[in-house]
This record gives C-alpha cells, sequence and structure tokens, in this order.
C-alpha cells in the first residue's frame, strides 16, 4: 500500500430504532484493523444516502426505492399503539385497528408503516416526526401506531404501549449500493449480520484445521512387557519350585544318598 491510499474502513447507516451494537461488536473482534463508523438517518433519508454512497451499507425499514441497491430482509416487528398511563388501552394487552375507530390517531410525516389508511380518526395536523408525535400523546392530543423498536426508543415514564393487530407491520432490511466499491467488507458485514461463524466458507479464510496427532505405543514396540519378579523361565524350571510331593524342583529324578545295604 501506498501512502497515497487511504487505510480500509466501513461505514454503516441505520435508521432510528435498529439497534447494531451487536453487530458492530463482532465487527471489531473479526476484523480490529478495519474501523467501523455508524451515523444515523431518517427512514426517508436512507435510500438517498446510500446511493450518494454516503454509506457502505445500511439498516433500512421497508418498503424503500430499490433502484440501484440492494436489500435482505432481516426481521419483521411488532407494531404498537402508544397511549397515555391511564389510557382505557392500558388495561388490556392487545387491541385492533377497529377498536380505535373513535380515536384521534397521529400520523406523522416519518411515519414508516405501508398505511392504505391509518386508523382511527386523524388529527387536524400531521407532526413532523415520530418523536413531536410522542410528546402529543403525553399531551393527551391522541394515540400513535408505531412498530415497537421506535416506542422504547422514544419512551416516557408517563406513557406505555401495546400490541395492536390488523395494521402493517415494520421490515428491517440490510441495504447496500449494487455497485458497491468495497464489495468485500459488505460482504463480511452480510456473514455477521446472518449469524455465519469466522470459520464460514463466505466469510472470511477459515482457519486451517490442525493435522491429528499420531498414537505414540508407550513406549514404542520393541519395548516387551517385562515378567514380574519371580516369575522368570518356564514352568518346569522355576529356581525354587516346589515339587509336589514336597521336594525341590532341583532335586526332583537325584538317587537318595544314605548308607549301603548290607547282603545276607
Amino acid at each position: 500500500m501506498t501512502g497515497s491510499e487511504e487505510s480500509p474502513s466501513f461505514r454503516l447507516a441505520y435508521v432510528p430504532g435498529v439497534t447494531p451494537s451487536k453487530w458492530v461488536r463482532i465487527w471489531n473482534e473479526r476484523l480490529p484493523d478495519v474501523p467501523l463508523t455508524l451515523s444515523t438517518v431518517t427512514a426517508a433519508e436512507a435510500p438517498d444516502v446510500l446511493r450518494g454512497r454516503g454509506a457502505d451499507a445500511g439498516f433500512v425499514r421497508l418498503p424503500i426505492d430499490r433502484k440501484d441497491l440492494s436489500a435482505i430482509p432481516l426481521y419483521t416487528e411488532t407494531t404498537v399503539v402508544v397511549v397515555p398511563k391511564d389510557h382505557i388501552v392500558a388495561a388490556v394487552e392487545e387491541v385492533s385497528a377497529e377498536e380505535l375507530a373513535d380515536e384521534i390517531v397521529l400520523h406523522p410525516l416519518d411515519d414508516t408503516l405501508d398505511w392504505e389508511r391509518p386508523p382511527g380518526r386523524p388529527a387536524l395536523e400531521r407532526p413532523a416526526t415520530t418523536e413531536d408525535a410522542i410528546e402529543l400523546v403525553a399531551a393527551g392530543v391522541g394515540l400513535l401506531v408505531v412498530p415497537q423498536s421506535l416506542a422504547r426508543l422514544y419512551h416516557r415514564k408517563d406513557l406505555t404501549y401495546r400490541t395492536i393487530t390488523g395494521v402493517p407491520e415494520s421490515r428491517v432490511a440490510l441495504s447496500w449500493p449494487e455497485e458497491e466499491p468495497t464489495p468485500d467488507l459488505v460482504e463480511e458485514f452480510i456473514g455477521i449480520v446472518r449469524g455465519r461463524t469466522v470459520n464460514s466458507s463466505r466469510g472470511r479464510t477459515p482457519t486451517p484445521p490442525q493435522p491429528k496427532q499420531k498414537r505414540s505405543d508407550k513406549g514404542g514396540a520393541a519395548q516387551q512387557r517385562k515378567p514380574a519378579a519371580g516369575k522368570a523361565g518356564g514352568k518346569s524350571g522355576k529356581p525354587g519350585a516346589r515339587n509336589p510331593r514336597g521336594g525341590s524342583g532341583a532335586a526332583k529324578g537325584a538317587a537318595k544318598r544314605g548308607k549301603p545295604r548290607r547282603r545276607p
């Protein structure tokens, strides 16, 4: 690498509600020499940021204009309705869109849910942002339907949220420009997000397997078992072996010594 070349880096954009910390931690463990920088963008800005090479990849909310962009859907979020803690909806665990028909439901300009028609009655004006809408809910102006991660992001002690059915759900995806200038780094990050291990065939170069060690014969083939002390020799040639009749094995068959018999 010449002095004029820049060191590799990876720029990751993400929309509010997405928490990339786990994937960033894994990146830093696997590629400590490639810094990863984060930037927060609105859901509306994200596609143009990627097309303009303001980031190498980004977490976006679908649907988006896919022109010149690739995207991998990752997960779908639960949709909830944000209400004051003393609201009647707070007394139940789940509510349907039809049950909000008489309620004012705020519809901020940065809403990411793919509505055909939002539930409830519309407010006189649309709040500019979801954060502004949260403030209006706390003021008792109306209710707000959002992905659960945004309800957690803008949590207030005087508000709560409940699951709502019969409404669209937000899908989070990883997206990047189709003509990505750092395809290897993008592929690396895709592998991390999808849970590939460091030795995956589609991840980085796998660690070569270590050769198995041969089992060594203890002492070598030439080493034979030594007989226990006092047990050397054949069955009949054992030193000190006793004769079944009580005599010594060494004296077996020998003539008995004594005085010669007198002849008559």
